[in-house]
């Protein structure tokens, strides 16, 4: 990559939100570097054989045209033949979009990403080779690896060494023949806890504090009109009432996190898993025979091989490791440990862009998922199509 030109759209992240910002950028006659390993944590922090929750609709393409349902039509499906929603079928639309919208990514790693000393206008990045370069706009779009959510109260009670987040236990046919034990209780734990089963290991216990969610298809319809309304009013989230906010919240609430998907339900019986509801795990030690002896507290104990901590993720902009290395940090306005954002998605540093996890404090829960990839698109795009 030359280094002699200042880039004026750079996008890091080569996930569903960076391509299609790039796609959107492409449309508006703009020209956007993207860095990144196309679909890296969807490829290397989810397991094989995985089912989504989202639904044809969710497609990438601002303009309508590469979507997924026209996708699966060219490789002669429909959207019944998806349905659940296969992990990799879900890469192979957007490696597939990424192709027809003609968005080339550059497979690079940032290591540092600073504000220019001597032009404030202007980012410097450097990458793990020791490369350097300089760019006008930067949009931060990036996965959720960064963010896994691992309770210091919990892992306080496990044995060093001994447990492992859902995002980096992944390699499940490694753990044919293994006790397991997953803690916690919503679609990530017990999708896990199926395909460990189906994987061959010896024996899967699921332990959360809560009733078992029940098992019923989840409604996202209404999340799609919301997100759609960014478009025409990119503020209405940021100006909701308090109560408001907290309607929308349990709504999301409900439909994701007290739901299971109804065909995990089979496979959770068929895999003989053991279900722990109303169980917190109070102590744990490593036996002499390198197990690892739990304990509830309501006084019962298992002993398992593996624990796996299926405990979400939450946004944290300090935990991204090149803005940590560079000088933006102190430059961010943050709130709830999100850049602080207007209503195009930019944050207090000009020409810096947020979007996806990091942008949920500011735009809603919706940017967590991959339905709100179009809308970002949208407003990032229609701010760089003036400003460039």
């Amino acid at each position: 990559m030359s280094s002699s030109d200042a880039i004026k759209v750079l996008i890091i992240g080569a996930g569903p939100f960076g391509l299609a910002i790039a796609s959107d950028l492409r449309r508006r006659g703009l020209t956007a570097t993207v860095l990144g390993e196309p679909m890296a944590f969807w490829k290397h922090n989810m397991p094989a054989g995985m089912f989504l929750r989202s639904g044809v609709d969710w497609h990438l393409d601002t303009g309508g045209t590469w979507t997924i349902t026209r996708f699966l039509e060219a490789s002669g499906r429909s959207a019944a033949n998806v349905q659940p929603f296969p992990l990799d079928v879900y890469v192979e639309y957007v490696n597939w979009f990424a192709a027809q919208a003609s968005v080339d990514v550059v497979r690079a790693e940032v290591v540092s990403l600073d504000r220019a000393e001597d032009d404030e206008r202007a980012f410097r990045v450097r990458f793990r080779d020791g490369e350097r370069i300089t760019a006008r706009r930067v949009v931060v779009a990036i996965g959720f690896a960064n963010f896994a959510h691992v309770p210091a109260e919990l892992t306080q009670r496990l044995p060093a060494g001994r447990f492992d987040h859902t995002c980096s236990a992944v390699r499940l046919e490694g753990m044919a023949n293994d006790r397991c034990l997953i803690v916690g209780g919503r679609q990530s734990a017990f999708e896990w806890a199926a395909l460990l089963a189906e994987a061959g290991a010896s024996a899967v216990h699921v332990a959360y504090r809560h009733e078992t969610p029940r098992f019923a298809e989840s409604d996202w319809s209404w999340a799609g009109q919301l997100v759609q309304r960014f478009v025409d009013e990119p503020g209405w989230f940021r100006r909701l009432s308090a109560p408001d906010r907290e309607a929308l919240g349990r709504r999301f609430w409900e439909e994701g996190r007290l739901k299971l998907e109804p065909w995990l339900e089979p496979r959770i019986r068929a895999g003989g898993v053991r279900l722990w509801p109303r169980r917190e795990v109070v102590a744990a030690h490593q036996t002499s025979s390198d197990a690892i002896a739990v304990t509830f507290q309501s006084g019962e104990s298992i002993v398992v091989d593996r624990v796996i901590l299926a405990t979400g993720y939450r946004p944290n902009v300090r935990g991204v490791p090149f803005l940590a290395a560079g000088n933006l940090l102190p430059l961010l306005e943050t709130s709830n440990d999100c850049p602080t954002l207007d209503d195009r998605m930019q944050s207090s540093v000009p020409g810096l862009y947020f979007t996806s996890l990091l942008a949920t404090n500011d735009f809603g829960p919706f940017f967590a998922f991959t339905v709100s990839a179009r809308a970002a698109a949208t407003l990032i795009g229609q701010d760089l199509a003036v400003t460039n």
